[in-house]
C-alpha cells in the first residue's frame, strides 16, 4: 500500500508541476491544435491550444513508476521490484503513445487536422500490439507462469481457451485477440477525447477501477488462499502500483486540461491511455469485463458506429446531430462543462457496476457470505 500511495503521489506532483512547463515549451514553438472545420463552431476558439499533452501524462507515469521502485528497493530490500507485467503494460502504453505522438507531430508540422494515414496507424499499432502479446505470453517466471493466458476472461479466465487446437494456434489467435482489444480501446479513448477534460476524467475513473481490481486480486492469488475463487494473475501488486501512477498523472493533468483547457492530451495521450486500458484488461484477466468498466468509452464508440452505419444505409440520414455522442449534446445546446460532468457520472456508474460484477462473482463463489 505504501508503494501504491508513493506512485500516485509522485505521478501527481510530476504531472501537476511538469505540465505547465511543457505547455510553455509547446507555446514557444507554436505547437497548437488544429480544429476540424466540420466540428461544432464553438470549438474554433480552441484553435492553437497546445497539444501532445500525453507526453506529460506518460512521462509522469514512467518517472513515478521508476522512482517508486528505486526508492522501495533502497528502503525495503525485500520488495519485489519491477515486473514483466508492469514493463509489458508500459510497452503497450508507450508504444501506442508513440504512434499518437507521430500523428500529432505530423498534424502540427502540416498545420492541418490530418496526421498519419489510417493504414499507417493500423500497421504501427499492430506491430506494437503483437510485440506486447508475444511478451506477455512467452516470457515466464521461475514457476513457468506467463503474464497472460490464451483463455478468454471475464472476471477471471473462463473455460473458453483460444489454444483449443494447440499452442501454436492458441498463440496466433491470442495475438489477434490482443490486437482487437488494443485497436478498440485506443480508438475509443481517441473518440472520447473531444471536450475539455472528458477523456481525462473518465480515464481516472476506469484506472481507479483497475487499481482496486488488482489490489483485490493480490490478496486472493492462487496459492495464497485455501478455498473459493483465486486469481491466476502475475504481478498484481505491481499492476495496482502502475494504475495508481496513471491516476496520479491524470489528476495532475486534469488540473490544466479542465475547461477551458490550457493543453490537450492529443493522440499521444488518447492512444497511450487506450493502450493502458488494453494492457490492464489482458493482464488482470478481465478482458470481457472491459466492456462494462470502460462503458462510457464503449457508448461513445457505438454512437459513431451507429451514425456512420445509418448514414450509409439510409442515404444520408442521421441518428444524432453529430457523432461522437458528446458533440450531439453540444449541438442541442448543452454547456460543455455540463456534458463533461454528466459523462463523468455515467463513467463512474459503469465502473461501479463492473466492480459489483467482479466482487459479486467472488462473493457467489463463497456461498454468498463473506468469511
Amino acid at each position: 500500500m505504501i508503494q501504491i500511495l508513493m506512485a500516485a503521489g509522485l505521478a501527481l506532483a510530476l504531472s501537476l508541476l511538469g505540465t505547465p512547463a511543457f505547455i510553455k515549451f509547446l507555446a514557444r514553438r507554436g505547437y497548437g491544435q488544429f480544429i476540424r472545420d466540420d466540428g461544432p463552431t464553438s470549438h474554433h476558439t480552441k484553435r492553437g491550444t497546445p497539444t501532445m499533452g500525453g507526453v506529460a501524462i506518460l512521462g509522469s507515469v514512467v518517472l513515478a513508476y521508476a522512482l517508486t521502485h528505486l526508492v522501495s528497493g533502497l528502503l525495503w530490500p525485500s520488495y519485489g521490484g519491477v515486473t514483466v507485467s508492469g514493463l509489458a503494460a508500459l510497452v503497450l502504453m508507450l508504444g501506442m503513445g508513440l504512434v499518437g505522438f507521430v500523428d500529432d507531430f505530423k498534424k502540427i508540422t502540416k498545420k492541418q487536422n490530418l496526421g498519419l494515414s489510417a493504414a499507417g496507424k493500423i500497421v504501427l499499432q499492430g506491430l506494437i500490439g503483437t510485440g506486447f502479446a508475444v511478451l506477455v505470453l512467452l516470457v515466464r517466471d521461475e514457476d513457468g507462469a506467463s503474464a497472460a493466458s490464451t483463455a478468454i476472461s471475464v472476471t477471471r479466465d473462463t473455460a473458453l481457451d483460444l489454444a483449443f487446437a494447440g499452442p501454436v494456434v492458441g498463440a496466433i489467435l491470442f495475438i489477434v485477440w490482443v490486437n482487437l482489444i488494443a485497436t478498440a480501446t485506443t480508438n475509443a479513448v481517441n473518440l472520447t477525447d473531444g471536450l475539455d477534460g472528458l477523456a481525462t476524467g473518465a480515464s481516472i475513473l476506469v484506472f481507479s477501477g483497475y487499481m482496486l481490481i488488482a489490489m483485490w486480486q493480490n490478496t486472493h492469488l492462487c496459492g495464497t488462499v485455501s478455498a473459493g475463487v483465486c486469481y491466476q494473475v502475475r504481478d498484481a501488486s505491481d499492476l495496482a502500483l502502475l494504475a495508481a501512477a496513471l491516476i496520479g498523472a491524470l489528476v495532475g493533468f486534469l488540473w490544466w486540461n479542465t475547461s477551458p483547457a490550457k493543453i490537450f492530451m492529443g493522440d499521444t495521450g488518447s492512444l497511450g491511455l487506450g493502450g493502458g486500458l488494453a494492457a490492464f484488461a489482458v493482464l488482470t484477466r478481465t478482458e470481457l469485463l472491459l466492456v462494462l468498466i470502460a462503458g462510457l468509452f464503449v457508448v461513445i464508440t457505438v454512437s459513431v458506429i451507429l451514425q456512420v452505419g445509418y448514414f450509409k444505409l439510409s442515404g444520408g440520414k442521421r441518428i444524432f446531430k453529430m457523432a461522437p455522442l458528446q458533440h450531439h449534446f453540444e449541438l442541442k445546446g448543452w454547456n460543455e462543462v455540463t456534458i463533461v460532468v454528466r459523462f463523468w457520472i455515467i463513467a463512474g456508474l459503469f465502473v461501479a457496476a463492473a466492480l459489483g460484477v467482479f466482487y459479486g462473482d467472488w462473493l457467489l463463489s463463497h456461498g454468498g457470505m463473506v468469511q
